[in-house]
């Protein structure tokens, strides 16, 4: 039954990809269509999806009833960038790699993988618990993640005789989404129906596209471009293997240090999520900042094909934490 529902769960994904795939193979699309994507993705798109999801999944209630429980992904987000930082150091990781590298081990596809399948999991019981995996990973991704991939830019070289500070990789426009969101909850401000559906449908252009994206992206590399070469490995290491030993340890402190007893759905809400594969914007993050795209696509293809065989895996391990 977990087996069927982790297949479910990736199966639209790579049904999409292979979409954009056949569609750039048929010349559906010309060569500037997959560059424009990322703009209206990252500035258009992403900002709006965040700011809806705040609103939909989030109440000032719960914002605050969870807070405490945050300091168990945050901290497995925080030790898993120092140890990303040491394997890119250890392993030489080349520019325009490094940062997409520190993403793929830290932040996870928590909306478009990890909701359904934690539902299809545990239930609609198990949301709130969700929504302290999807606050820590939006501000991981958005307040850091991105300002990783955008300062390992390959050719910044390039453009090192400008001087002039750049505050969109300081405040990206899906931060600036998120924090509106968060002022929007905590202020109790309404959003007119019209608004709130307009920007609904404009977020729900993300995934498709990001992953439309990833399938130009493949045709144009050519399928023997899938492949586990060594920074290919350790990035699935660190997602798979790292980030979920890391979850479980700050559970296993959290229980025992602490004054609370954790709820059995929040250890395994919090462990799935630590292990859902990697952003499904990570191809158009890394293309945003002139880095190795076609890495950044292999790594989002791979984790999500062999998630079909690790969530069952760690499904089984779980019942025994």
């Amino acid at each position: 039954m977990i087996f069927f529902q982790s297949i479910q769960s990736v199966l639209t994904i790579i049904l999409i990809m292979a979409l954009g795939y056949f569609l750039k193979k048929y010349s559906w699309f010309d060569d500037k269509f997959g560059k424009s994507i990322s703009s209206i993705i990252t500035k258009v798109a992403l900002p709006a999806a965040i700011f809806v999801g705040v609103l939909k999944h989030l109440t000032r209630e719960s914002l605050f009833s969870l807070s405490g429980t945050l300091i168990y992904p945050i901290g497995t987000v925080i030790v898993s960038y120092i140890i990303a930082y040491i394997l890119v150091k250890i392993l030489k990781i080349r520019p325009g790699r490094r940062g997409i590298f520190m993403n793929a081990v830290a932040n996870a596809n928590t909306i478009f993988i990890g909701l359904p399948l934690n539902i299809a999991l545990f239930g609609s019981i198990s949301l709130p618990f969700f929504l302290v995996c999807y606050i820590s990973n939006t501000i991981s991704t958005w307040a850091f993640g991105v300002f990783l991939i955008a300062n390992d830019d390959p050719t910044k070289h390039e453009h090192s005789h400008n001087k002039k500070f750049n505050w969109k990789k300081v405040c990206p426009p899906p931060l600036v989404g998120f924090f509106i969101g968060i002022i929007f909850l905590l202020c109790n401000i309404p959003v007119p129906t019209f608004i709130s559906s307009t920007l609904g449908y404009v977020g729900s252009l993300v995934t498709p596209l990001a992953l439309i994206y990833i399938g130009i992206v493949l045709y144009d590399a050519g399928l023997s471009s899938i492949k586990f070469d060594r920074d290919t490995i350790f990035a699935l290491i660190g997602r798979f293997i790292i980030s979920p030993i890391l979850m479980i340890f700050f559970l296993y402190l959290g229980t025992k240090m602490g004054q609370h007893h954790l709820p059995t759905i929040l250890r395994q809400t919090l462990i799935v999520q630590s292990a859902t594969p990697m952003l499904a914007v990570l191809p158009i993050l890394a293309n945003e900042a002139n880095g190795d795209v076609k890495y950044a696509t292999n790594l989002v293809t791979t984790s999500t094909i062999l998630f079909v065989i690790v969530i069952p895996v760690l499904m089984e391990i779980i019942q025994f934490i």
